[in-house]
């Protein structure tokens, strides 16, 4: 047999073994080792032996700690050759400071921990830099995330916190959280986020709660209108500044898990477990479901409205070869379920694209504001970025976003300037990490300033936030 050790090495590997045989109480086995090698108590005494006490240990533990981090390096390292496979020298050249190819890398700008059980829901506040996490701790927490500090923390749910949603009037921005003990709650974020209003209704949870946007000039974000779907089968339509509940859209046969207006507030779009989506318009006196859309496997998590800026890509995907117009609001939209796949939509409920990539349920999806990326996490652990433009192609996976589940995902709303300039806060948050002036966003909306900041929520208690 061929020798790998170096003489000097083999003896110190033997005398290793002696020492921990001995340390383990085998002296029978150690003697009879001493007495093969010829190494008697004069060539190697007891206070020798101590001194190779726990070194076999340590070199053992330290081959297991070295083979982990060279995985860990190969698995990041092929992570960033597929990116370069999928980058163009322009996407290169631009990632870092066009807000439009944006995407979210590791590491994470910062870890907020402070929840003491699983993280279920986050929402970013429109213009400041706070961001609120809800748990099944039953408490709400508000960060600053750019300076990764905790801010303070809201009591008043009973039961796990399901969903938020920052929005409301004009120059008026609520916080509203929705949670298991049937209950949806308004927090006022000027007043040390007072609980204002709490709108009792639905006869089982409420998994999930969304303003309305009143799609009004000059702040298309605010309105008084609140939209919340519920494990009674129902979506709810509130008027927040009295708290009456003012419709109840009915048609899920299961619970509804997810909402998501659009942004004109004429049309919602919601899905859960009875696997099918559905597309409401609720501007009609009796609103009723306008499109329903069948062909998922499992349950439904999560739904998403593609923002005008991703028509160009999906109306391709699509084969049409003009995009529908941007004024148009609702013409293609997005699920997530528990089948491990996500399904994009057109207004008339085809499926024009399955993406497979995911190996759990899938939990929460974003369209990047530039149109060319959907975002997704998955209980698999990683956060994926979907190429509309390469016909729905993973080009990015994120896959160490957290150490459990990711439960959830949110992209912090594009700084509007009028709606800056009426809080006080004159898009100075969206200069730091949006789009320069002269660079402006699309020209369907060209006040508007992507901010590159998403934020991720887990099993393993932890929000995280991607930062440019």
């Amino acid at each position: 047999m061929s020798q790998i050790l170096t003489s000097r090495q083999a003896e110190e590997l033997h005398k290793s073994i002696i020492a921990y045989l001995t340390a383990n109480n085998l002296t029978s086995t150690a003697n009879a080792m001493r007495a093969e090698l010829s190494l008697g108590e004069e060539v190697f005494d007891a206070g020798t032996a101590k001194k190779y006490e726990g070194l076999l240990e340590k070199k053992w533990t330290s081959v297991v700690r070295l083979q982990k981090k060279i995985m860990d390096l190969e698995s990041r390292n092929s992570t960033l050759q597929s990116e370069l496979d999928n980058a163009t020298p322009t996407s290169l050249s631009r990632r870092n400071q066009d807000p439009v190819s944006w995407l979210p890398r590791s590491p994470p700008r910062h870890t907020l921990q402070s929840h003491r059980d699983p993280v279920t829901c986050l929402a970013f506040h429109p213009v400041f830099s706070s961001l609120a996490s809800g748990s099944e701790d039953y408490t709400i927490k508000i960060w600053d995330w750019e300076l990764g500090e905790l801010e303070r923390t809201v009591k008043g749910h009973t039961r796990t916190v399901l969903d938020l949603d920052f929005g409301g009037p004009r120059g008026g921005t609520l916080l509203a959280s929705c949670s298991s003990d049937l209950t949806i709650k308004l927090w006022d974020p000027s007043d040390d986020y007072k609980n204002i209003r709490t709108l009792p209704g639905h006869d089982h949870s409420v998994s999930a709660v969304r303003f309305i946007p009143s799609g009004a000039a000059g702040a298309p974000s605010s309105g008084n209108l609140l939209v919340s779907a519920s494990r009674d089968k129902s979506l709810r339509i509130w008027d927040v500044s009295t708290g009456y509940c003012v419709k109840t859209l009915r048609g899920h046969v299961e619970w509804v898990r997810d909402v998501c207006p659009s942004m004109d507030g004429r049309y919602l779009f919601s899905g859960g477990d009875d696997q099918v989506a559905r597309l409401w318009d609720i501007s009609a006196a009796n609103p009723e479901t306008k499109v329903t859309m069948i062909g998922h496997e499992n349950h439904i998590e999560c739904c998403a409205i593609a923002p005008p800026a991703s028509y160009q890509h999906l109306a391709s995907l699509a084969g049409l070869k003009k995009p529908p117009p941007a004024s148009s609001t609702a013409e293609y939209m997005a699920t997530g379920a528990r089948d491990k796949v996500i399904k994009l939509w057109n207004a008339q409920g085809t499926c024009i694209k399955t993406l497979v990539g995911h190996d759990n349920w899938v939990r929460g999806l974003a369209f990047h504001p530039g149109g060319k990326y959907l975002l997704s996490v998955a209980d698999d652990k990683t956060l994926r970025c979907w190429d509309l433009s390469q016909e729905g192609k993973c080009v990015k996976v994120v896959g160490d976003a957290h150490n459990h589940f990711v439960s959830c995902l949110r992209w912090a709303p594009s700084i509007v300037k009028e709606a800056a300039a009426v809080n006080g806060a004159d898009g100075q948050n969206g200069e730091a990490n949006g789009t320069p002036k002269k660079a402006a966003a699309s020209a369907a909306a060209p006040e508007t300033h992507i901010r590159c900041v998403i934020a991720t929520g887990s099993v393993d208690l932890n929000v995280r936030v991607f930062a440019n």
